[in-house]
C-alpha cells in the first residue's frame, strides 16, 4: 500500500545532478490531407493508424490501448510519438543537454514523418489552433482516457472539446536539482508563461476569419476546467514545497485509473478520495505510484510540475521557432547569472499581476499595456538575458561554428519588430493572402 510519503518522494526523485540538467522538448501539429486541408481521421486510407504503421516499419515500437489492438503511440531513442484527441501527433523528445541536440531531434522528426507525408499525401501544420475547421469538423481518436474526458469536459468548462480537438501546444521540460530550485523555477516560470504566450501566439484565425484573439487556445484553456487549469497562487506561499504540491493535487478529481487495459471511469472521485478508500459505488482498488503518476498528467496548470517542470503556455509554431522556443527557456533558467537577473525583472509581480497578463496577454498579446509599458518591453528584456545566458553557456554546434544562440535569430528578429507569430499572419492574411485563409495550408506548412 502508498503512503503519502511514496506521493511526495516521487517529486524528490525527479532531483537531478546540478551539472547535469536536461532538456526535454514535446511539440504537436496538425495532420492535413492535402486534397482536403482537413485532419485526417484514425481509420481512413493513409490515416493516423496508417501513419503509425509506417513508422513501425522505421523502427519505431508500437504502443497499443487496450490488448494490442488499437495502436496509440511510438516509442524510439527515449523519444514517444503520440495522439492527442483530435488526431495532433506529438512527438515527445528525449532528455538532452543542449539546444543542438533538441533541434536536430526536432528535424529528424520531421523529416521523417515529412517523407511518410509524401507517401501518404498529408502536410503538417504547426499553429495553435486549426485556423478553417469547425469542432465538429475534426475526429475523436480511439484512446480510452479520451471517451472519459470527452464526457467529462463539458460538466467542468464550456470550451474543452475545443481544446482537446482543435488546438496544438509546444512544451519545454525542465530539470530541478533540488526543492529549493524547484521552487525557484516554478515561480519565476509561473511569473512570466502569459509572457511566453505572447511571444509565441500563433492562433489568431477561427473558422477561416481573424478572431479577437492572438492566442485563441490560450483563449479555449481559460474554459477547459478551472479545477486543474490556471496560475496556482499557493506556488508562491512561503511554506510552498513538494507536499504542498501533492496536497493540490490529492483534492483535484481524476479521470481514470488502469487495470488490465481498461480505463475506470474515476471522475467522481478527487485523488484523495481514491487514496483514502472513499470510493462510494466500486469496490476498494488499492491505489498504485503508476495511478498517482497518471493523475499528475492530467493536471493542465501554465505550469505542471513531474519529475521535472514543464511550461505549458505556448502555441505551437512553424519551424522557423520550434528550436528557439526551448532555447529561450534555456538562456534564462539554465545559466545562473542570467536566471539572477530574469528573477530581479519580475520578483516584486504580485498575483494580481500575473492574473492581469494571463487574462489579457490571449487578446491583445505583445502590445497589452503593463505598468508603465508593454508586454513587449518585458518580452525584449527578457529575451536579452536570455541571449547572454546561452552566449554565458557557449555550447558550440558540431561544426563548432556557433552556439545556441544560432536558435533564437528568427525570434529576435520578430521582437525587434514588435511581432508575434500571430501579428504576422495577421498581416500577412489582410494583406498579401487577400483574406484567403487557404494560402495558410501552402505557406506556412512544415
Amino acid at each position: 500500500m502508498i503512503k503519502k510519503n511514496d506521493l511526495i518522494d516521487y517529486f524528490f526523485k525527479g532531483i537531478k545532478d546540478k551539472n547535469n540538467l536536461k532538456i526535454g522538448v514535446e511539440h504537436e501539429k496538425f495532420v492535413l490531407s492535402k486534397k482536403t486541408n482537413k485532419q485526417v481521421s484514425y481509420n481512413m486510407q493513409n490515416g493516423i493508424k496508417d501513419i503509425l504503421l509506417r513508422f513501425v516499419k522505421n523502427g519505431w515500437i508500437p504502443k497499443y490501448d487496450d490488448n494490442g489492438k488499437t495502436i496509440i503511440a511510438l516509442g524510439r531513442f527515449g523519444e514517444s510519438i503520440t495522439l492527442e484527441p483530435g488526431g495532433q501527433l506529438e512527438l515527445s523528445g528525449a532528455q538532452l543537454t543542449n539546444i543542438h541536440q533538441t533541434c536536430t531531434e526536432t528535424t529528424r522528426h520531421l523529416k521523417e514523418l515529412k517523407e511518410i507525408g509524401k507517401e501518404f499525401s498529408f502536410n503538417l501544420l504547426g499553429l495553435g489552433v486549426e485556423p478553417s475547421l469547425k469542432l465538429d469538423e475534426l475526429p475523436w481518436m480511439p484512446k480510452q482516457r479520451y471517451n472519459i474526458m470527452k464526457n467529462y469536459m463539458p460538466k467542468v468548462g464550456t470550451l474543452g472539446h475545443h481544446m482537446m480537438k482543435r488546438t496544438c501546444t509546444n512544451q519545454v521540460n525542465l530539470d530541478y536539482y533540488s526543492e529549493e530550485d524547484m521552487k525557484r523555477k516554478f515561480r519565476f516560470m509561473l511569473n512570466i508563461e502569459g509572457i511566453a504566450t505572447a511571444i509565441f501566439a500563433n492562433s489568431p484565425f477561427d473558422n477561416k476569419k481573424i478572431s479577437e484573439y492572438k492566442s485563441l487556445r490560450a483563449h479555449f484553456w481559460h474554459h477547459t476546467d478551472k479545477n486543474r487549469t490556471g496560475l496556482l497562487p499557493f506556488i508562491f506561499k512561503k511554506d510552498f514545497n513538494f507536499e504542498k504540491y501533492v496536497d493540490y493535487a490529492l483534492d483535484i478529481p481524476m479521470y481514470f485509473i488502469i487495470r488490465n487495459n481498461k480505463y475506470i471511469n474515476m471522475t467522481k472521485y478527487t485523488f484523495r478520495d481514491f487514496f483514502e478508500n472513499k470510493l462510494v459505488d466500486e469496490k476498494i482498488i488499492e491505489p498504485t505510484i503508476d495511478d498517482w503518476i497518471n493523475h499528475l498528467s492530467t493536471l493542465f496548470p501554465q505550469v505542471r510540475l513531474k519529475q521535472f517542470l514543464e511550461i505549458r503556455s505556448m502555441d505551437a509554431c512553424s519551424w522557423d521557432l520550434i528550436c528557439s522556443q526551448p532555447a529561450f527557456w534555456i538562456g534564462l533558467v539554465y545559466n545562473q547569472d542570467s536566471f539572477n537577473k530574469a528573477q530581479e525583472l519580475v520578483e516584486s509581480w504580485t498575483q494580481d499581476d500575473r492574473n492581469y497578463i494571463n487574462n489579457i496577454v490571449p487578446k491583445e498579446g505583445l502590445q497589452a499595456k503593463f505598468k508603465d509599458g508593454t508586454i513587449l518591453d518585458v518580452a525584449q528584456n527578457l529575451f536579452e538575458i536570455s541571449k547572454q545566458g546561452l552566449n554565458a553557456r557557449n555550447i558550440l554546434a558540431r561544426n563548432k561554428k556557433y552556439n545556441e544562440t544560432f536558435y533564437v535569430r528568427d525570434l529576435e528578429s520578430n521582437l525587434s519588430r514588435g511581432e508575434s507569430p500571430a501579428d504576422l499572419l495577421i498581416n500577412k492574411f489582410n494583406n498579401e493572402w487577400d483574406h484567403d485563409i487557404n494560402k495558410i495550408y501552402t505557406e506556412n506548412i512544415f
